[in-house]
């Protein structure tokens, strides 16, 4: 992998009192409802808004500033990412918000290695490109409700490579497969280097992935042929002038299948599939649920093409599934639980003192007996 974050840290957003949790290529999250699952997930979509300068459009679709503090027990909320750079020591990333009347203020922000290449304190601005360097204060309109990192002159490399890198962090939550969703229809066809968060672009994605990377096609093509015994191939039929269809080809069939016609687990593996196959994969990636209707026996197929996928992106992925526990690996899982007084605890499932009871029992099976945390 190329850059990627090492650690994160979150005080005060909702249940997250006092998290400090090591990241690796793959992180996956289990744990009971209520655990912090998507609390995490939803930091890292809260921290890429706000490098994008969607902060305050962010927190508002959230029911504001009071929505994402620990209940009653918090007044601001701090964040710190450590974002490892390959030939480079770790930067570090810290972001402070804390209650103004009915808003927030960005009460202090800070980028830094060996100096602060970007440093805010209640609206006191400045930017540095090297240690000893003048520095720069914005003589342009400053916007105080989004941080100094998505402001930042595009002359400074580092401080930009760094905002570049969070705000192209991308979060998928379960498909929309309803019957008039936008994966079951004919899409135009357009320039598609990833599917599409609904599926919108994934005919164009693969459509283009045949024509110009064919390895990346066969390998999703191959991957459906060991989920699903019966098929043969993806065909791309023309339905109007800039507009192609999809096509199932089964071997049991001598017609083939279109996308309105396949199951939903069908349609949401393909998608996956074609997610963590797809040559614009973002460099954090993050999943929801991605078990959602599909059966046990894909799973397998499914944590292995996560942990393809990791050679390309950092993911992290939140699941219910005891049977995707079982395919994977132990650094690869973080359980979390909730201690007595409401926070969130994690653990990664290697720095626990497990490996007797892996030698009698499986991942999913020692999770279930309580070994590792995570459960109800």
């Amino acid at each position: 992998m190329k850059q990627h974050y090492d650690r994160i840290r979150v005080q005060g957003f909702r249940r997250l009192v006092d998290l400090d949790l090591e990241l690796r290529p793959l992180n996956v999250l289990i744990g009971a409802n209520g655990s912090g699952k998507t609390s995490i997930l939803d930091v890292f979509s809260l921290l890429a808004s706000s490098a994008s300068g969607q902060l305050a459009a962010k927190i508002a679709e959230t029911g504001g500033i009071l929505s994402i503090l620990t209940n009653g027990r918090a007044d601001q909320v701090f964040f710190e990412l450590s974002s490892w750079v390959p030939d480079s020591k770790s930067v570090l990333y810290e972001l402070s918000l804390k209650i103004q009347g009915i808003a927030y203020q960005i009460s202090s922000e800070k980028l830094y290695q060996d100096f602060a290449y970007v440093e805010s304190r209640s609206g006191d601005v400045i930017y540095r490109e090297f240690d000893g360097v003048l520095s720069t204060k914005p003589t342009w309109e400053y916007r105080p409700f989004e941080t100094a990192l998505s402001q930042v002159p595009k002359q400074y490399p580092i401080p930009e490579k760094v905002r570049g890198f969070l705000s192209s962090l991308t979060y998928y939550h379960a498909l929309d497969v309803g019957p008039r969703a936008p994966v079951r229809l004919p899409q135009p066809l357009r320039p598609a280097p990833l599917p599409g968060k609904d599926g919108e672009d994934l005919v164009s994605c693969l459509f283009s992935m045949q024509q110009t990377e064919p390895e990346r096609f066969e390998a999703i093509e191959d991957a459906l042929r060991t989920a699903f015994p019966g098929f043969v191939r993806l065909q791309f039929p023309p339905v109007a002038a800039g507009t192609l269809a999809m096509t199932w080809k089964d071997s049991n069939f001598s017609q083939p299948f279109y996308m309105n016609q396949l199951s939903e687990g069908t349609l949401r593996f393909l998608w996956l599939a074609t997610l963590l196959q797809s040559p614009g994969l973002t460099g954090v990636v993050l999943i929801d649920e991605p078990e959602v209707s599909l059966h046990p026996e894909l799973l397998s197929i499914l944590a292995e093409l996560l942990r393809e996928a990791t050679s390309r992106a950092q993911i992290v992925v939140a699941t219910h599934a005891d049977r995707l526990i079982r395919f994977l690996e132990p650094e690869e899982v973080v359980a979390l639980d909730v201690d007595e007084q409401g926070a969130v605890q994690a653990h990664r499932a290697d720095q626990l003192d497990i490996g007797e009871w892996l030698k009698e029992y499986t991942l999913d099976e020692v999770w279930r007996l309580g070994r590792i945390g995570g459960r109800a």
